[in-house]
């Protein structure tokens, strides 16, 4: 791998940095951590050197006032032999040297710039008045020597000194002498150093430690899931669109997968559409050509066959096979006719009908059919509906494709199809459908593309908490089937608008009445405005124009059967176009078909299964159409 291609990756962007960090975070600790235990241990020796000085004072005191040399130094010396304590000396304030635990340097001055006298030379104060810190000199005698420890204790004039007969002190002299011990930090000294070895160990250790946590926290976390993805960005622009991304968590990157995985979805359906539209408009060309090639060659079979067919009234052989050639010839037509019906739907062409009629007639096309399965149709039909403006050929065709689906899912095991008709009275929350939203500056908001239950959704675009996506509304009034492209944690922080204008749809000084959270509106002309709460947690919605129009009839076909029923999976996608779930065996354009005719009619279909009890499809014609 390069070097270049190494630097440039995040992980390891994300290790170096937060290394880096580490380490200087700990160095920091370090340092302050060493200096604070090494001004312990000399403040620890300071004190131990100042108390040593007070005992050797206190010690010396009644003998210095009755001028006992020798007990002086008998007590220096003693004290002197300590491992610790390197000299204690009393010298006067020139400097000389007047007792020693070191008889040799009796008598001598003190070498004042090698001991760092100048310590309490510059303090600007008397000696008698310098705090403990001032008094103590550290120092090196010799660069590679061990550090020295001096502390001096002022011997300050009593009037037990200017009183004595033996003294000749004056009593306006402060200071008489000067008693200094000196110690050796050897031992300070090896103290620091261990403690500074142990500190660089535990640092080199935790920083070692924390970069191997971080780093795989980091590959875990970040470095993983981003690969996946970029494996996936290649497959996608490679062609792949049934590559799936596994889960990566509840996160950022979790999200990034979980949409990712929904874009490639959407765009797999996106091409498979665009093919079978291709292949759709194929066939188009190909059943205008099969009729305009076909019909000709049929139409003179069928008058010579229907022609013969009156010469052998005589021959009852004959007569019975040409009567196989006309029928045959008949359904070939219908065939050529129903491809191009299927191919291209027509205009309804309405004119008033009786339901059950049509319900009768469907049933006489598949009887046949059903008796071969042995499957027992059954009907309820309400006597003394009202006549409808419909299509009856193709109200025909919705329920013989239902009928023929119906016998499809309980297969060859034998079932029951019950057809049943009603008139009901509804109200148009949850039944009416939004056909025409539009956004204040007229841009239609309906997609075409985006389709719940088989309708067109509204499409606004919404931004909540800095991030922005798209929702694909319900346009049915009263359910609320919406499909979000964005996470909206709190529906009373975001802002809804045309996804083309960016208009806001959120209408100022309007509260749901429910929830409190802000409420969008648009308009669905000619029928008013229709609003909703902009919280995905609440399903208030408000159509004015419907509510005041009341309740509607229709008559209500049901058509069941206790095949093997659809999955909940696949329940919500049955009217999208080429969606099958007969797999190889169907075109899925049935459905997509039937949906088409219901909604040029103003009606509704809506489908209710459950896997192994069976299916129902509810169709719901308006009396009076209002739409």
């Amino acid at each position: 791998m390069k070097l270049n291609n190494v630097i440039t990756k995040i992980g390891l962007k994300l290790i170096v940095a937060v290394g880096v960090i580490t380490i200087a975070i700990i160095s920091v600790y370090s340092y302050f951590n060493l200096r604070a235990q090494s001004n312990a241990l000399l403040t620890q020796a300071e004190v131990h050197a100042n108390k040593l000085s007070e005992i050797i004072k206190k010690s010396t005191h009644s003998s210095m006032l009755l001028n006992k040399r020798n007990e002086i130094y008998a007590i220096i010396n003693t004290i002197g032999k300590e491992p610790s304590i390197r000299e204690i000396r009393i010298f006067n304030k020139k400097g000389r040297i007047i007792y020693s635990s070191q008889k040799n340097m009796i008598g001598k001055m003190v070498n004042k710039s090698a001991e760092s006298c100048y310590v309490c030379h510059t303090a600007n104060e008397p000696l008698e008045k310098l705090s403990i810190n001032k008094r103590v000199r550290i120092y090196k005698i010799h660069p590679d020597s061990s550090r020295i420890l001096g502390i001096i204790n002022p011997i300050n004039n009593e009037k037990s000194c200017w009183d004595a007969d033996c003294h000749v002190h004056p009593k306006n002299k402060k200071v008489l002498g000067v008693l200094d011990v000196t110690l050796s930090l050897k031992d300070v000294d090896k103290q620091i150093s261990n403690s500074k070895f142990r500190t660089i160990i535990f640092a080199i250790s935790a920083i070692i430690a924390l970069s191997i946590l971080i780093g795989f926290l980091i590959r875990k976390w970040v470095v993983k899931p981003v690969q996946e993805l970029v494996r996936a960005t290649n497959q996608v622009s490679a062609g792949n669109l049934n590559y799936t991304i596994k889960e990566l968590g509840t996160d950022e990157l979790g999200i990034l997968a979980r949409s990712f995985n929904n874009m490639t979805k959407k765009l797999a359906e996106a091409r498979l559409q665009l093919f079978q539209s291709d292949k759709m408009a194929s066939l188009g060309r190909l059943a205008a050509g099969v009729a305009h090639e076909i019909n000709n060659p049929l139409t003179g079979v069928l008058t010579y066959s229907s022609f013969l067919l009156k010469r052998v009234k005589n021959n009852p052989e004959l007569q019975e096979d040409l009567k196989v050639i006309v029928r045959e010839t008949k359904r070939s037509r219908e065939i050529v006719k129903s491809l191009l019906d299927f191919a291209r739907q027509s205009v309804p062409k309405k004119r008033n009908a009786d339901i059950n009629e049509i319900i009768k007639s469907a049933i006489q096309v598949v009887d046949n059919q059903l008796s071969i399965k042995q499957i027992k149709l059954e009907t309820k039909l309400e006597q003394s509906l009202p006549k409808i403006t419909v299509d009856a050929n193709q109200i025909q065709q919705v329920f013989i494709n239902l009928i023929v689906n119906a016998a499809d899912s309980i297969e060859d095991k034998g079932g029951v199809i019950s057809i049943s008709s009603a008139v009901i009275s509804l109200s148009p929350y949850g039944i009416a459908q939004i056909k025409s939203a539009v956004c204040p500056k007229r841009h239609t908001l309906m997609d075409d593309q985006v389709k719940i239950q088989g309708m067109p959704s509204v499409k606004v675009k919404a931004v909540s908490n800095g991030n922005e996506g798209f929702i694909n509304l319900d346009p049915v009034y009263g359910k609320h089937r919406h499909n979000y492209g964005i996470d909206i944690q709190d529906g009373k922080n975001v802002q809804i608008s045309c996804p083309k204008c960016n208009i806001s749809l959120i209408e100022e000084n309007v509260l749901c009445p429910k929830c409190s959270s802000p409420v969008y509106t648009f308009e669905d002309p000619p029928y008013g405005m229709f609003e909703g709460c902009a919280n995905p947690e609440c399903n208030w919605q408000r159509w004015e124009a419907m509510d005041k129009g009341g309740q509607k009839n229709y008559i209500e076909i049901k058509i069941s059967d206790t095949g093997k029923g659809i999955s909940k999976e696949d329940l919500p996608r049955i009217f999208e176009p080429f969606f099958s779930t007969k797999g190889q065996k169907g075109t899925g354009l049935g459905l997509a078909v039937i949906w088409g005719i219901i909604d040029n009619h103003n009606g509704t279909i809506n489908v209710e299964s459950e896997l192994g009890k069976g299916t129902t499809f509810i169709i719901r014609l308006p009396i009076q159409s209002n739409r």
